[in-house]
């Protein structure tokens, strides 16, 4: 086999940095985005207990899946949860019944807290829109 002319390696490792940078940025611009794996802050309630009214703090909840309240469900709980604060970054999706059932209210992303007339067992926090790369065009 003869040996390259200079010339000749120059121009394949021109063409195999053209095609790596292609590939890049065809990753950049055309796959969309992964799901938001955690809505990132903390997601506060309340709710009564045998010991008095406590307060349980979900930190870093996970997005897109629904989450049961423990301390709401079950024989021995006195009650629905109230008075929800959403200090993540995500839409939290407030729901009266277990397994996000029932009646139900959006928190916004970093809000106030809310009434004590919210009630809730469930929480389903959602990615913020427009998170997602726009697909190529072309």
């Amino acid at each position: 086999m003869r040996p390259l002319r200079y010339g000749a390696r120059i121009m394949r490792q021109r063409t195999t940095v053209t095609a790596a940078a292609l590939a890049a940025l065809f990753a950049v611009c055309c796959l969309p985005a992964a799901p938001a794996s955690a809505a990132t802050g903390t997601f506060a309630y309340t709710f009564r207990a045998p010991r008095g009214v406590l307060t349980s703090v979900l930190t870093d909840p996970p997005s897109g899946i629904c989450l049961p309240l423990p301390e709401v469900l079950g024989p021995h709980a006195l009650g629905p949860a109230y008075a929800p604060h959403n200090d993540t970054g995500a839409p939290a999706r407030v729901f009266t019944g277990p397994d996000c059932t029932g009646g139900y209210a959006t928190l916004r992303p970093h809000g106030r807290r809310a009434p004590v007339q919210v009630l809730l067992r469930s929480v389903l926090f959602t990615p913020r829109a427009g998170r997602r790369t726009a697909p190529c065009r072309g």
